[in-house]
């Protein structure tokens, strides 16, 4: 099972992001924190699609569409069951 690291705290990736903003790349940034460049750069491009620099679903959006994804799987699984329900009592009366 590969190993995975917790999250990092909103505070350090704002951090970070503020200071790719103030010019520093994320190359030099990843030498010195842990994240990866590339995960540096999606923490940008993030923050910019965030504060409407950049086209694209917000953070507040995604997380709105992941929940409404998880209320849809719910939803087709009780229907499902009832579904299955439904056939299995109408079999059982009509013996």
């Amino acid at each position: 099972m590969p190993r995975t690291r917790p999250a990092y705290p909103p505070e350090f990736r704002r951090q970070i992001v503020e200071l790719v903003r103030a010019g520093r790349s994320p190359e030099e940034l990843a030498k010195e924190f842990e994240p990866s460049a590339q995960t540096i750069r999606t923490w940008t491009n993030q923050d910019r699609m965030d504060t409407g620099e950049r086209p694209g679903l917000t953070s507040d959006e995604k997380e709105e569409l992941a929940q409404l994804r998880r209320e849809v799987k719910q939803l087709r699984e009780e229907k499902e069951i009832l579904r299955k329900a439904t056939v299995f009592f109408v079999r059982e009366t009509s013996r």
